[in-house]
């Protein structure tokens, strides 16, 4: 019989001796994702409590009213008591913990917790010396509810919340029972005496959690993480005995991996705790530690593919130590009963309260991503769809069919590993979407043509059509996505060999998978920022006098000006792509582009809606990016030439613009401009930031423009585009500064636009806001306009050409999107 531990280590014989284990060093300290997502999760809850205290007061007092009268209708006595024992056990019950961890030699952990209290301690003793008088009304006001001699925040609480926050109670629940139960009674009397209310209460619920967390996090956590004897030892309590092991390689989220070789006593059967016999020779076993603190690893991208996808990711974001542990051993053991050659769980335990392992039988192989390519045989590819093929056949979806979740033996059987996302009792979904996640792996492997005439043979024509709909990028797991950003056509290539097996056979359309897409959010977060900026300005403006005072033909004329802008600069777009385009949708991307900017600087938001519309339009990427770059680039050659031009012309009229743009001042600027950069461009670091943008702004633009160069129609349609550009927008402030009854000479207007634009394409802002209205009302006032009078034609100008394109502009936006234009 196999020798059992408490054999081995009964009275009188000897302990056994500890098994080498080959790992590196481990770091004392790591930072965790969770004590991450913790604290963003607390300062978010901070700012929410501060947010409902300053929009509904009346509501958080009312609480506050009714929660002291149930109160006062307790039995003196039993608040009393409740009051010393809470007073008391606040902070009995950490100290005893912190004594109890001492003993434990747990020592930095109660360190960094007491850490966190003082950081905590202070923090509420500089807002409670905030008095109200400083602020009347605000939100520390409506905080302390009781009036100024009360605190915004508990200076008793606040720290032992920290404390506690920080010292990790995880999996310890009579501690943290106990401990919560005092912070509880303390918060009660808090309420029943009146010197504390709901909302500072849960602000400092908040703030205590934040400051433990974000100390944490900051300081790193002692590494929880058992080392490699640890995890032998707990192999040991399963009956196996592990002589020596090696940690094997691995990404550092994964889970770690360590090849066991296990001893038998002699004569004894091999022994896995089912009786089953273990190989001789080598690594016996593949142990798989799930750390703790990787449970929340991912945790963000999990919760978005989560809330955007239908059936394309688990449907748990994230589980427990617990519920891994069981998930995929029961994973596994399906996967074996349906007769899917899988490495074989021998068995699972917990090693302490920070990890769990799983023992599997171990398999010497190749993964599939390292397999050569003269290994990669279409009898084993088959071989690799009938392992699907059973998989399915028992409803089991594995969820991540890539290349390193198959193993090929040193025999060249297949293996299917890597089951901790997998699911039981699935789905038609979910099986075509591992079908399609493996025909993708493979192809990228040997090629769209053999992945499908492999998978034909086994599974059949009909299966492989069902998967057509779902070969989406956004179905596929990340890695396989990233692999296909140097394949983008690998899926349509799948697609058509699938089609070919039945080529009188229509194509199905592709299955909707997401909840949302990503351009949604995208025109939520634009109306919601438009709305932010447009409110707060229209409301400072007097509408009744804006609109009395001007002059209603020259606001036409504006208006017509404005929106001669988008036709030219779809010209301006148009005259320097060879392909054709057509002009309405080419001017409704123009509008588009007017919504578009309010989120990002103009010229970038420009830039990317025409890259993508000319994709879209069937001109490939590189030459849809020269396109736009040429565009760009002739732009503002064009612009730097007028501004010079109707500098001087300006200088040497002799009126009052003088100041605006004297020639000598133009020398001047440019000159010292020249030196500025001369001098930056001598240093190695700047100059390949400068190169490397420039490159991948104007990449292939000159091989675009000698295209454009063959045609003088083109040339003819982009340079003239240009120049109604800047003659709309011109025109378009002329008209603006006319409106409201004043005049400037048209050299200086022309001088006055082209500077602001500049300023407004180099300020980080959208669509140059606040730097655009800034340069404007400056330079017109300087050429000589009233404040009020340069004041109402900037607000005039910037209302026709930014704020009120933007409906237009969100519904072109929204047509193109439909129609797929964009």
């Amino acid at each position: 019989m196999t020798q059992t531990r408490d054999e081995r280590t009964r009275p009188g014989t000897a302990a056994p001796a500890a098994v080498p284990v080959d790992e590196p060093d481990r770091p004392d300290r790591i930072r965790r994702p969770s004590d991450a997502i913790r604290f963003a999760a607390s300062v978010a809850g901070l700012a929410a409590v501060m947010l409902l205290v300053s929009f509904a007061q009346q509501t958080t007092h009312g609480l506050q009213n009714d929660v002291f009268e149930v109160t006062a209708h307790a039995p003196h006595l039993l608040l009393t008591l409740a009051t010393l024992v809470s007073s008391f056990g606040v902070l009995a019950v950490p100290v005893a913990f912190a004594v109890e961890r001492l003993f434990r030699k747990d020592g930095t952990r109660v360190a960094i917790a007491l850490l966190a209290a003082v950081i905590a301690f202070v923090i509420t003793v500089l807002l409670d010396d905030l008095r109200v008088a400083t602020a009347p009304g605000g939100v520390l006001d409506s905080l302390i509810w009781g009036g100024t001699d009360t605190a915004p925040v508990h200076t008793d609480i606040a720290p032992v919340i920290a404390f506690v926050s920080a010292v990790g109670m995880a999996g310890r629940t009579r501690w943290q029972a106990a401990t919560w139960t005092m912070i509880g009674m303390v918060a009660l009397t808090g309420l029943a005496a009146a010197y504390a209310s709901v909302s500072a209460l849960a602000a400092t619920y908040f703030l205590g959690r934040a400051i433990g967390h974000g100390t944490l996090y900051a300081v790193g956590t002692p590494n929880p993480r058992p080392p490699g004897p640890a995890v032998m030892a707990a192999l040991e309590r399963l009956g196996l005995r592990p002589v020596r092991a090696r940690q094997l390689p691995g990404e550092a989220d994964e889970v770690r991996r360590y090849g066991v070789e296990i001893a038998r006593a002699p004569g004894a059967v091999p022994t896995d705790g089912t009786g089953t016999a273990l190989p001789d020779g080598g690594w016996q076993l593949e142990v798989g530690v799930l750390d703790r603190d990787l449970q929340t690893a991912g945790l963000l991208y999990r919760v978005w593919r989560l809330v955007r996808l239908r059936e394309a990711s688990p449907r748990r974001p994230v589980r427990s130590l617990r519920r891994s542990l069981e998930q995929e051993s029961l994973m596994a053991y399906a996967v074996d009963a349906a007769g899917v050659r899988t490495p074989r769980l021998v068995g699972t335990c917990e090693v302490g309260t920070e990890a769990a392992l799983m023992a599997y039988e171990h398999v010497p192989g190749t993964r599939l991503d390292d397999l050569p390519d003269e290994q990669l045989t279409d009898g084993l590819l088959t071989a690799v769809w009938e392992q699907l093929k059973r998989l399915q056949s028992g409803r089991l979806a594995h969820r991540r069919l890539e290349g390193k979740a198959i193993l090929v033996s040193d025999g060249g059987r297949p293996y299917l590993t890597g089951l901790s996302s997998g699911e039981i009792a699935v789905g038609d979904l979910a099986l075509r979407l591992d079908l399609a996640q493996l025909l993708t792996t493979l192809a990228l492997r040997v090629g769209p043509e053999r992945a499908v005439r492999t998978a034909a043979d086994v599974l059949g024509e009909q299966a492989l059509a069902s998967a057509v709909p779902l070969l989406q990028r956004v179905a596929l797991s990340r890695d396989t996505r990233a692999m296909l950003r140097h394949h983008r056509d690998l899926l349509t290539r799948i697609r058509e060999q699938i089609v070919g097996l039945k080529p009188e056979s229509e194509a199905p359309p592709p299955v909707r998978l997401e909840r949302f897409r990503p351009r949604t959010i995208f025109s939520i977060v634009a109306l919601s920022i438009a709305a932010y900026i447009v409110i707060p300005q229209l409301s400072s403006v007097d509408p009744v006098q804006l609109v009395a005072g001007a002059e209603w033909w020259w606001v036409g004329l504006a208006l017509a000006a404005a929106a001669l802008t988008y036709l030219a600069a779809a010209f301006m777009l148009m005259g320097f792509v060879p392909e054709r385009l057509p002009l309405g949708r080419t001017v409704l991307v123009q509008v588009a582009a007017s919504f578009v900017k309010l989120v990002a600087p103009a010229a970038v938001s420009g830039v990317a809606l025409n890259t993508r519309y000319l994709q879209r339009s069937g001109v490939r990427p590189g030459p849809a990016v020269a396109s736009v770059g040429a565009s760009q680039l002739m732009g503002m050659v064009m612009h730097i030439l007028l501004l010079i031009v109707f500098g001087f012309v300006t200088g040497s009229t002799g009126n009052a613009t003088r100041d605006l743009a004297p020639s000598r001042t133009v020398v001047i600027v440019l000159l010292a401009l020249a030196v500025l950069a001369g001098v930056a461009l001598t240093i190695p670091r700047v100059r390949r930031i400068v190169t490397g943008r420039l490159k991948s702004m104007f990449s292939g633009v000159v091989p675009r423009l000698v295209d454009v160069l063959q045609s003088p129609r083109k040339i003819l349609t982009g340079l003239g585009g240009t120049l109604l550009l800047t003659v709309g927008f011109v025109v378009c402030l002329d008209a603006s500064i006319r409106a409201f009854g004043g005049s400037l000479p048209w050299t200086a207007v022309v001088v006055v636009f082209l500077t602001a634009n500049a300023v407004g394409s180099a300020a980080p802002t959208p669509g140059g806001l606040g730097a655009v209205e800034t340069a404007l009302t400056v330079a017109l006032t300087i050429s000589g306009l009233t404040a009020e009078t340069a004041t109402s034609a900037v607000l005039l100008f910037r209302l026709l050409t930014l704020w009120l394109p933007v409906l237009p502009g969100w519904g072109a936006f929204a047509y193109l999107q439909r129609k797929e234009a964009i």
